[in-house]
Formats: structure tokens, sequence, C-alpha cells
């Protein structure tokens, strides 16, 4: 079996450090607002999404550098993260009653997942802007949201769960 060659480990690579290290923060910041409401995935549900996915960027970059390209496709890391993302997603969603619960928490999984990717792939740009815009749509959108809002999605399908 051919092996990529080993990467020596250096003092400090600073590029990689920034990459996984802003990854965390930015993770632990996302996770910040569910941690504070008591949703199911908080700080370090985001923060380890996020780093991971920023991680297996990094590293599949790397070794599609280091293969010259041969053999590997690096956006199936879209399609790894999509799958475990689904999975944790559709673990966290209930639906009882006739309310869905958690959507907006496994949403949010999913971006911190892409915004550890875009971490991962150096991409700053993007990682401001979407760390800026996820942040604004869930506090600010909050404030904005009508208080007691009838969640429900079908209001006669919840009155024969309670008659049950």
């Amino acid at each position: 079996m051919e092996l990529n060659d080993p990467v020596l480990v250096h003092w400090f690579d600073w590029d990689l450090l920034s990459r996984l290290g802003i990854a965390a923060v930015l993770g632990l910041l996302l996770g910040l607002d569910r941690e504070l409401r008591g949703h199911a995935a908080g700080m370090r549900t985001h923060g380890l999404i996020c780093f991971s996915a920023a991680a297996m960027t990094v590293s599949i970059l790397a070794l599609y550098t280091d293969l010259g390209g041969q053999r590997m496709d690096p956006l199936r890391v879209y399609e790894a993260a999509g799958s475990f993302i689904g999975i944790i997603g559709a673990g966290l969603i209930v639906f009882n009653r006739g309310q869905v619960h958690n959507l907006t928490t496994a949403a949010h999984l999913w971006l911190a997942a892409v915004i550890g990717i875009a971490c991962g792939a150096a991409q700053w740009p993007l990682v401001a802007i979407a760390a800026f815009i996820s942040i604004v749509m869930l506090t600010l959108l909050r404030l904005v949201e009508p208080k007691g809002r009838n969640r429900n999605l079908d209001s006669e399908a919840a009155d024969e769960l309670d008659e049950q």
C-alpha cells in the first residue's frame, strides 16, 4: 500500500492553528445561543462539529495536494458532513402534539459544519459573512418573531392527539 509522506511537526503551524482555532471558537459562539435557550445541541456540540469539519477539510486538502489529486475528490467532504449532520439532525427533531421541535437547532448544526469546512479551506470572507449572518438570524430575528405564535402544524391533528 502506498502512503503519503508524513507531515513533520513544527513548533507551530500558524496557518493550521488559525484554521482550526477559528473554527472551534466560531462553533462555540454559534452554539452559545442554543445553549442559553436550553436546546438539545449547545456550545460543545456546535464547537465539536465546526472544529471536526475544519479538521476534516484541512486533512482532505492536504492529502489531495500530497497525492497530486489522483484517486481523490475533495468535494466528498461535503457528502460526508451532510450525511453525518443529517443523522444528528434527524435525532434532534421531535414531532409532538402537532408541533415540530429542534428544527432550527438541526439546521444550525448544518451551518456549523459548513462554516467549519470553510475555515478548513481558509475561505475567510465566507467564514466572516456566514458567521455574522447566522448570528443575526438567531438573535435579532428572534426579537422580530411574534411571541406565542401558534406553531401547530395542524390544529385538528393536535386536538385528535389530545383526545387519545
